[in-house]
């Protein structure tokens, strides 16, 4: 009697009956051929037929199943066609493999082909010669090693206090190079702030000889990352364990009024690109177009001129080939040079091309809005009345321009900081590039997201006591990478340790809808955002005051809103709500609170041939419901939604894609995200391509009325070059086989969509 099987990579595991008896049942119910106690009776021939092999390999497992299908009957019942379907599943299964190898990735954790696409192209350690050295398993075992390791200094410094060891202490051994010089930064760093005793001698024979919890929390992290439940930012997954051991993916820097302070913003953004961070800016320090230079008589050339010197350094840098620079600039509404910044972008992306841009407005310009008065626009060098403008026409101007370009979105400055705790410290005038992080001058902050659809238990019911156990360690990891993070600039580092932020959100919320059966747009799906979020944002207060009692306070508590309150906080912030971008191609899930974008699509492969993708949640129900085909498929893959398919209506309601949402619906998710959220929610409010301007306005004023911190619109089509389209490109003609039908070209008439494509942004410009 067979009991274990040899996997493809060698490992052995126990055998599993129902592994056969369910793959076959699902080749029955794609072509309606077929009943459960079917499938059960083909899995047991399957079994008999290896009743003399110990360990048989999947490939030989598989030899034989499709054998059984092709020859047996059942009550004059053939299953041919089952046979085809199962051979045609398994050799797309193979062809995945196939580009996998291709790509030179070991896939030891059955990632997705797009997650392996990612990881290979950015991730992935290589050697000189561009050779990958390592597997997405090892990858997380880098990035738990690098941050985990942390949790020794934190026990060093209990013990001197209390001579007491933690729980399941372990002695560790030697440390890896990496990890010394890890623990060797963040011991200067503790030195320096005046919470660590003795010599890095002295500590480092205290975990050779006493014991730590780090190991047990570096198989934390790893478990919770190799699972998939939660991703930090990429920043962490691309650094963790290199030399450049930059962690953070946000950062806003000041722009001074002077040629001296932008060029060195100039120099600390490149620092910063190099390692994989985006940067925000406030222009609205600097003087307006043709105002004098005191030093030269001269004019000056205003804040749109250096921002397209910030824009071609980006460009130049290209953050070390591994991803694209990504800005925020943000101008303040009564800036004597407010319209040449409204008008800057253009629908060819051309211009500013690797910056978003937002106007920065307050309660203030609403009033006169709404009061059809008009707005001083004050020379920031002279505090000078400059010229008077009606609102109505800054605001036309925003309108119209969002409506062409997708640029500029709002950032609501008041709400920002009335929500600010570290008010003592400073007022918040940026963001970063996807406005979800507002920040002070010289702050970062560093991301991690949980997959909410890993969450979902019994079909109906959310599992908050493992929701609640990855929280916690997920906050820990977070608190940790400030510990860990080798900063880029020495002032970014001074502020960052001083608030501690952290930004735990989500991905896989539109995945856990469906799961649910709850249409995105619904109330239902509201009070599911409430329910899940509210319950996040407690628990990580919870977990950041757990490690305020166990680390103490951040430096910057005493005076803070927290300090106000009588809550003791390890992070000044710890929630935030991400695009996510590629780290939800990662975890195979749907993006951020985004709704599904398409249900099926055609993706570009390496070896130049395209491959019908379709959302695996839309499969299985299509599947459950005995409607599943090719045809339906390739019926869907026309627009990506469907709109225009015959299908069960409920279906429909359920699998609604982001432009079938009025964009009511995308504002009032992400109103009710940003109630329970500490810093802010990117959000695309996508919009279909004959959306109207005052579908744009309606949207941006409902934003401002129920308390977001920024809104940003994207309206199909309002770009010349966009990420998905209806595509033209010619592929490689297939090899002669059946089997490989699904790969064949496919008409232009069907969606089409690269790699690494995100819907949380389509404009490609946000990519956590």
């Amino acid at each position: 009697m067979v009991k274990e099987v040899v996997k493809r990579d060698g490992t052995v595991v126990p055998f599993e009956k129902n592994k056969i008896t369910m793959a076959i049942y699902k080749a029955m119910l794609s072509v309606k051929n077929g009943t459960m106690k079917d499938a059960e009776q083909l899995a047991d021939k399957v079994v008999a037929r290896l009743k003399d092999r110990e360990k048989p390999s999947v490939e030989e497992i598989q030899d034989i199943v499709e054998d059984v299908l092709m020859t047996s009957k059942i009550d004059g019942r053939t299953f041919t066609d089952v046979a085809k379907s199962y051979i045609l599943y398994r050799e797309k299964r193979r062809a995945i493999r196939e580009e996998k190898e291709l790509m030179g990735v070991k896939d030891d954790l059955k990632l997705t082909l797009n997650a392996v696409k990612v990881l290979e192209a950015r991730y992935l350690l290589k050697d000189e010669d561009g050779k990958i050295i390592e597997t997405p398993r090892q990858m997380f075992r880098r990035v738990a090693s690098h941050i985990g390791i942390i949790e020794a200094l934190y026990d060093y410094i209990t013990y001197k206090k209390t001579g007491k060891l933690p729980d399941k202490a372990e002695i560790i051994g030697k440390v890896s190079p990496t990890q010394e010089e890890v623990l060797r930064r963040a011991f200067g760093y503790m030195k320096e702030d005046g919470i660590i005793e003795g010599t890095f001698e002295e500590f480092m024979d205290f975990i050779q000889t006493k014991g730590t919890s780090a190991g047990s929390y570096i198989n934390k992290f790893e478990e919770i990352m190799s699972s998939l439940d939660f991703v930090p930012n990429s920043p962490t997954l691309m650094n963790a364990g290199t030399k450049l051991g930059q962690l953070s993916a946000c950062f806003v820097l000041p722009v001074g009024d002077s040629i001296e302070d932008i060029f060195e913003t100039l120099k600390n953004t490149a620092l910063i690109h190099k390692s994989g961070g985006g940067t925000g800016f406030s222009f609205s320090r600097l003087r307006p177009k043709d105002d004098i230079v005191g030093s030269t008589k001269g004019v000056a050339s205003g804040p749109v001129s250096f921002m397209k010197i910030f824009d071609v350094t980006t460009d130049v840098i290209k953050q070390g080939g591994k991803r694209r620079g990504a800005n925020m600039g943000i101008l303040n509404y009564n800036h004597p040079d407010i319209m040449e910044f409204i008008l800057s972008k253009d629908s060819e992306n051309k211009v500013l091309s690797n910056f978003n841009i937002s106007v920065g407005v307050t309660d203030d310009f609403f009033d006169k809005l709404d009061n059809d008065d008009y707005v001083d626009l004050v020379n920031p060098r002279t505090k000078k009345i400059m010229k008077r403008i009606k609102a109505r026409e800054i605001w036309d101007a925003i309108i119209d321009q969002a409506w062409k370009t997708a640029d500029p979105g709002l950032i609501f400055l008041d709400e920002i900081n009335r929500k600010n705790p570290v008010k003592n410290v400073g007022d918040i005038e940026s963001t970063n590039p996807c406005g979800e992080q507002p920040l002070l001058p010289y702050e970062s902050c560093n991301l991690g997201s949980i997959n909410l659809a890993r969450y979902v238990v019994d079909g109906k019911k959310i599992d908050f006591d493992r929701l609640r156990d990855t929280v916690w360690a997920a906050t820990r990891f977070l608190d940790d990478v400030i510990d860990a993070n080798k900063f880029p600039v020495e002032q970014i580092k001074k502020v960052t340790r001083m608030t501690r932020k952290i930004g735990l959100g989500v991905m896989g919320f539109a995945d856990m809808l469906i799961k649910l059966e709850i249409p995105y747009n619904s109330w239902e799906a509201l009070e599911i955002g409430e329910k899940v979020m509210s319950f996040i944002n407690e628990e990580s207060h919870k977990a950041s005051q757990a490690l305020a009692e166990e680390r103490g306070v951040f430096p910057a508590w005493y005076g803070s809103e927290w300090e106000k309150e009588g809550i003791k906080m390890r992070n000044s912030t710890t929630t935030t709500i991400a695009p996510t971008g590629t780290i939800s191609i990662i975890a195979g899930c749907s993006s951020s609170i985004e709704p599904i974008f398409a249900l099926a699509f055609v993706r570009h492969v390496l070896n130049g041939q395209e491959l019908l993708e379709v959302n695996p949640l839309f499969e299985d129900k299509t599947r459950e419901l005995g409607i599943y085909s090719e045809e339906l498929m390739r019926q869907v893959a026309e627009t990506g939604n469907l709109e225009n398919v015959k299908i069960n209506e409920e279906v429909k309601k359920i699998f609604v894609t982001a432009h079938e949402i009025d964009p009511q619906w995308h504002v009032l998710m992400q109103a009710t995200f940003q109630r329970y959220c500490d810093s802010g929610v990117s959000k695309t409010i996508n919009m279909k391509s004959d959306a109207t301007r005052e579908d744009i306005a309606r949207a941006y004023r409902m934003a401002k009325d129920l308390h977001c911190k920024g809104i940003t619109v994207y309206r199909d089509k309002s770009k010349t070059v966009q990420v998905l389209t209806a595509g033209t490109a010619e592929t490689k003609k297939p090899e002669e086989k059946e089997v490989i039908e699904l790969v064949t070209k496919m008409p232009d008439k069907y969606l089409k969509i690269d790699s690494t494509f995100d819907p949380a942004c389509p404009t490609g410009k946000c990519d956590k």
